[in-house]
């Protein structure tokens, strides 16, 4: 049985989180998407040794425990090191941008306007790995 590629996104806007959902699916089946409100939901999860995300997708903006401390603390985590982990969030400020990567992030996304624009990253992103 071929192993499905597991996406992982963290997001507190539950809007966001469907419209990423559907996105993947339209990119392709085979992928699937496992999503967390916020990252200590996130950290739980990535507590259980058979949950291991080939991608995770961090909001910046989100309570309590922001997306830059939540890639601090999924970093620390030595079974993800092969993960790829985008920074995903409407703001754009370039010295966030430069932080995250410094910090481990392989690439910032903005936040896409439209569905189609989604799709459109989500297939570079998923054929690329």
């Amino acid at each position: 049985m071929e192993k499905k590629f597991l996406c992982f996104l963290i997001d507190d806007d539950e809007d966001d989180q469907e419209i990423f959902i559907m996105a993947v699916r339209e990119v392709s089946p085979a992928i699937e998407c496992v999503t967390a409100g916020n990252c200590m939901e996130a950290l739980e999860k990535l507590e259980d040794q058979g949950f291991n995300p080939q991608c995770i997708f961090i909001d910046i903006n989100m309570p309590r425990i922001n997306g830059i401390a939540c890639l601090k603390a999924i970093r620390k985590i030595p079974r993800l090191n092969g993960c790829r982990i985008f920074m995903y969030s409407t703001a754009a400020d370039p010295g966030i941008i430069e932080e995250s990567k410094a910090l481990g992030a392989d690439d910032f996304i903005r936040k896409p306007t439209s569905m189609g624009e989604l799709v459109d990253i989500l297939k570079l992103l998923f054929n690329s790995h």
